[in-house]
């Protein structure tokens, strides 16, 4: 009888115990016991005042962030600009939206510096060159008057100092083999472009040396949560260059950082191109989750697996696992995953509520990297022996021999194992 009279907390403490030890006597019930057996007992005076901080508290907070800016005027300081300096054309090859943007942002970081973009469509090289407007893809956002488009190759690239290349994975090879003669082999190729190309797997620092038949062609792969139109309205953006060439990833820093547009480097060319492609088929995933109305939880849950499978694969190709926590990664695959300005995220919605990819391809002006390269993830997969399954489903209803309601109903039905 008297063990029915314990309170609750007491029976939950000591679950599956058969003996509690003795309580001490004491003037006070424990703690665990007045929580529940003294219910009339006064409380505290009052709550801890969270609402500022202490003086001692302001001191070091005012120190820290004092340190913060010194060290940062001190690198500014030493900072060189010697490459932006020199620079006297730089080539953008594509007409697209980022493409677009970083031919604008590039052409405002220098007066009388001139930005070539080679663009395929007539219309908009004449909309670019006498409106200073892209009219397919900016037709609010005035380009600066030294960004000049010409559907010409050779004169885009001739004595180019810098390349910028932001035509789509898939068309690339063909595209670049198209060029390769107006190529000059110590021309540096700054890569815009993420995926894998389906039927070879290649990433662009494998693509574009082996398209210009320039084993030694000069590579930097830019990468990072950064949308074109906010690019174009300068709004604060951070990105990483990577590149093997350590002296060359900083000369791309100098040319691209600005007030708005901060550049880290690397030099994990693996792991910032394997994250970039990999993000665009998790944001289809994503897409298809926010598309059935499977709620927040499963949101969560799905991104965070998604970039587990990242990491397990991009480590098994020799990527640094701080590369898929760093911009590039966890970055991209946050801005790619949650916001509406996603292609590769509206994608997965539509798929989720029902439409067809045919149907949604076709009505699509822009290309959706995950699409083509979700194709390639079954194949990695296998090459490196690392189970994916977030991904892959993604590419088996990219295929149509899956729907969304039975990936999630397998995905659901995994084995509960331990999380690593």
């Amino acid at each position: 009888m008297a063990a029915s009279l314990q309170p609750a907390c007491l029976d939950l403490h000591f679950a599956g115990k058969k003996h509690p030890p003795p309580l001490k006597h004491t003037n006070n019930p424990p703690t665990f016991l007045r929580c529940v057996s003294s219910p009339n007992l006064p409380e505290p005076d009052s709550s801890p005042d969270t609402s500022s901080l202490s003086k001692d508290q302001r001191k070091v907070v005012r120190i820290a962030w004092e340190k913060i800016v010194r060290w940062s005027r001190s690198l500014r300081a030493k900072a060189k600009t010697d490459v932006l300096e020199r620079t006297r054309k730089v080539v953008v090859l594509g007409g697209g939206s980022f493409g677009t943007a970083m031919a604008a942002h590039v052409a405002g970081r220098k007066e009388g510096l001139e930005v070539n973009m080679l663009v395929r469509d007539s219309f908009v090289c004449e909309s670019i060159n006498k409106n200073h407007h892209n009219c397919k893809y900016f037709p609010e956002h005035k380009l600066p008057e030294n960004v000049i488009a010409t559907t010409d190759a050779k004169a885009a690239l001739l004595d180019a100092d810098y390349c910028l290349h932001a035509v789509p994975v898939q068309f690339s090879s063909l595209f670049l083999e198209g060029i390769s003669d107006y190529v000059d082999p110590g021309l540096p190729f700054i890569s815009l472009s993420k995926g894998l190309e389906l039927n070879t797997l290649r990433m662009m620092s494998q693509i574009i040396p082996t398209a210009l038949k320039n084993p030694r062609q000069p590579f930097v792969a830019l990468s990072g949560p950064s949308f074109a139109l906010e690019l174009m309205n300068n709004l604060p953006t951070a990105m990483v260059v990577a590149s093997k060439d350590k002296k060359l990833a900083n000369s791309v820093q100098q040319l691209l950082a600005s007030s708005y547009l901060r550049i880290n480097t690397s030099s994990d060319v693996t792991g910032v191109e394997i994250a970039g492609a990999l993000k665009n088929v998790l944001a289809i995933a994503a897409g298809i989750v926010d598309g059935m109305q499977l709620g927040n939880n499963s949101m969560a849950a799905l991104v965070s697996q998604g970039c587990s499978e990242i990491r397990w694969l991009a480590t098994k190709m020799g990527a640094k696992p701080t590369t898929i926590t760093g911009l590039s990664g966890t970055g991209d695959i946050m801005l790619t995953c949650f916001v509406n300005l996603s292609r590769n995220r509206t994608v997965g919605v539509r798929l989720g509520s029902g439409e067809t990819l045919d149907d949604i391809l076709s009505s699509m002006n822009q290309v959706a990297e995950g699409v083509a390269t979700a194709g390639a993830v079954i194949a990695l997969a296998q090459k490196y022996n690392v189970k994916l399954p977030v991904l892959t489903a993604v590419a088996k209803i990219i295929d149509n021999e899956l729907t969304p309601t039975k990936a999630v109903l397998e995905l659901m039905s995994l084995p509960q194992v331990e999380e690593v």
